[in-house]
Parts: C-alpha cells; sequence; structure tokens
C-alpha cells in the first residue's frame, strides 16, 4: 500500500451529467430476473447513452454546470484532468475536445487519465499534487464513463448492472487547507478479470473480434465488449476495499467514528454490505445510488455524492472518505473535507 498527502487543495463544487433514457430491468428482464438481481447487486435503473452521446457530452455538460453554479469563468481554469476509460477517438486525447467545447485558454494544462472504478480517487490525487503548489489555483477533474456502450446485450453479468455518467469536480488551491490523504494498490496480474481483450494495438479488430462467445454462467460477448470475471472481482472487492479504508485511517491516524460518510464505489450492493460490515460503519454512513443509475464506472462516487447528499454537503462541514476498485485491478481510498460546497442539479441530455 502506498500514501499520499496533498495540503492547500480543497472542493469547491460537484456536478453530475446522466442520459436521459432509462433502462428498467423490471421491464427488460423477467420479474424473477429482475427480483433476484436487485436483491443481489441492488440494481434497477440505468441511465445509458444514446447514439451520439460521447462520454465528453456528458462530461462537458456537468462542468458548464458546475462552472456556472460556481460563478466560475472557463478562462480562470488552470488545468483540467480528464480520466476515463471510453474516450471519443484513440488520438488526440479526449482532454482536447473537451478544451474545446469549454473555451478553456491555450494555456491550460490538460491530462487524459486511463482508468476505471478507482478513477476518481485517482483522479483526485494528480490534479490536487498538480495544485498543491499555488501555481494553478482553479481546475477541473471531470471523470465519467459510457461503460454501458461495451457490454453486449446477450451478457447477464453485465448488461443489466452498467450504466453512464459524467461528472465535473472544481478544485481551488486554498493555502492551509485541509487537502487530501490518500492510499493506493494494484494488482496487474489480475488484470483479465475485468477486461476488454480486442480492439487495441496488442489484438487488433478483426471480422473475428465481432463474434460473440459462449464464456459460461450466461456471459456472451465478443473481444470487443467487456467480460467480467464475476466471483474474482467479488473475491477481490470484499479484500482490497475495506483493507484499502483501513490502512487509509491507520496511517493518517483518522478517527473513523468522526467521519460524516464513506462513499464507496457503486460495484455491487451485496459485494459493498459486505465491506460496510467488515468496517464496522453503520448504514446511515454509506449512501447508495446504484439502485437509480447502476454501476457508473469511474463517475459513482462523485455521482453518489451528488445525488445522495447534495443537502449536507451544500449546507454544513462534512468529513468523508470514498474508496474507488476494479479494473486493473486497482484500488485506493482518501479523504477529504468539505465545507458549503456548490451542486447544481443533475442534467439529462
Amino acid at each position: 500500500m502506498s500514501f499520499l498527502e496533498v495540503k492547500s487543495v480543497v472542493i469547491r463544487g460537484l456536478a453530475a451529467s446522466v442520459p436521459r433514457l432509462i433502462r428498467d430491468n423490471f421491464i427488460e428482464l423477467s420479474q424473477n430476473e429482475a427480483e433476484k438481481l436487485l436483491k443481489s447487486t441492488g440494481v434497477r435503473n440505468r441511465h445509458v447513452a444514446s447514439d451520439g452521446i460521447c462520454t465528453t457530452d456528458l462530461c462537458c455538460s456537468a462542468a458548464k454546470a458546475c462552472l456556472e453554479k460556481l460563478g466560475w469563468s472557463p478562462s480562470e481554469v488552470d488545468c483540467l484532468i480528464f480520466v476515463t476509460q471510453t474516450p471519443d477517438y484513440l488520438l488526440p486525447a479526449a482532454s482536447f475536445s473537451i478544451h474545446e467545447r469549454l473555451s478553456l485558454r491555450t494555456n491550460c494544462y490538460l491530462l487524459d487519465v486511463s482508468l476505471g472504478c478507482s478513477g476518481y480517487v485517482y483522479g483526485l490525487s494528480v490534479i490536487a499534487a498538480l495544485m498543491q503548489n499555488g501555481h494553478f489555483k482553479k481546475g477541473l477533474l471531470l471523470v465519467g464513463d459510457t461503460i454501458s456502450r461495451t457490454c453486449s446485450i446477450n451478457d447477464k453479468s453485465t448488461f443489466p448492472l452498467f450504466g453512464d455518467a459524467g461528472t465535473a469536480t472544481a478544485l481551488e488551491y486554498q493555502p492551509g487547507g485541509a487537502g487530501f490523504k490518500f492510499s493506493f494498490g494494484s494488482d496487474g496480474s489480475r488484470k483479465g478479470a475485468i477486461c476488454i481483450k480486442g480492439g487495441g494495438f496488442r489484438n487488433p479488430f478483426s471480422v473475428d473480434s465481432l463474434k460473440e462467445f459462449d464464456h459460461g454462467d450466461g456471459r456472451f460477448h465478443s473481444d470487443l465488449q467487456l467480460n467480467l470475471e464475476g466471483m474474482d472481482v467479488f473475491s477481490f472487492g470484499i479484500n482490497r476495499a475495506p483493507a484499502s479504508v483501513a490502512q487509509l485511517v491507520d496511517y493518517f491516524k483518522l478517527d473513523k467514528d468522526g467521519i460524516d460518510d464513506f462513499f464507496f464505489h457503486q460495484a455491487n450492493r451485496f459485494m459493498n454490505e459486505m465491506i460496510r460490515k467488515k468496517l464496522g460503519i453503520e448504514i446511515a454512513r454509506v449512501p447508495y445510488s446504484i439502485e437509480r443509475f447502476g454501476n457508473v464506472s469511474s463517475a459513482t462516487i462523485p455521482l453518489t455524492m451528488i445525488s445522495e447528499r447534495a443537502n449536507e454537503l451544500t449546507k454544513f462541514r462534512r468529513k468523508n472518505i470514498a474508496c474507488g476498485f476494479g479494473v486493473g485491478l486497482s484500488w485506493g481510498s482518501v479523504y477529504f473535507e468539505t465545507a458549503d460546497l456548490s451542486i447544481p442539479e443533475i442534467s439529462y441530455i
């Protein structure tokens, strides 16, 4: 486990955007299947991107709402970090498209980060570290995925679970600000547990890439679609996530009982409940958004903060821990404090 502390950077605002199109498992699956899925994973609805809607569209919508609510001009933004695994193009990096659409200035620092479920925590570490010396005063962290596009409609392990979302987090340099405390971990030997095998330069696209195969347990998908080894990921999540949070608390000598909310990646409610119980946290301090939105990959943590705790985050000083875990395999936890955040209503496109 590695640790990092960044001081003098604070979160000022949060925003989220989701597609208008809603898929309801109680309509698309049999009653029995839908009830079992809801009980085991917690997912009922997902907002999924229609043709023509990309992750940059969702994140730009969130970014514009965030800037407007804060009263920030695009010309004030010194740096932009974009975290996604579903970019518009192979190249250039998607942050350049966002740069143009948000009318950011030409000397704005841009960076794309390819991460999924742990991406919000890692993204916070990147942008906070860039800003901690005060050379960058204001920054935007955009995190999102249209991961539903990668799921085969014939794959019961992925298609009913994943939704799409884009989020924006506005950060500002504040001398003496509480900053962030992080713990991180990675296990590349298990990269195949959540993987899209084809379409890259290791396994380039071919006609065979389009063929769907039976991978067992109701999983039919091609090499261009998401493969999820459910039991491997479940075992990983219930062990690595609680250990990450416990080590963060121990290393930085945090008061776990003094934390207002624990925001976990919304992977699977049954899994997250095991994580919660292992850590001995009351359910009131672990909000869930998975029933309404499904698993939205990198965006689950900020979307949960916005959808489930906007009232508290906009009115009060809060102590928070967030934990992301998944594709990579990768995991990370962060402690941060917030006060009087600016949070517009979730937008729909």
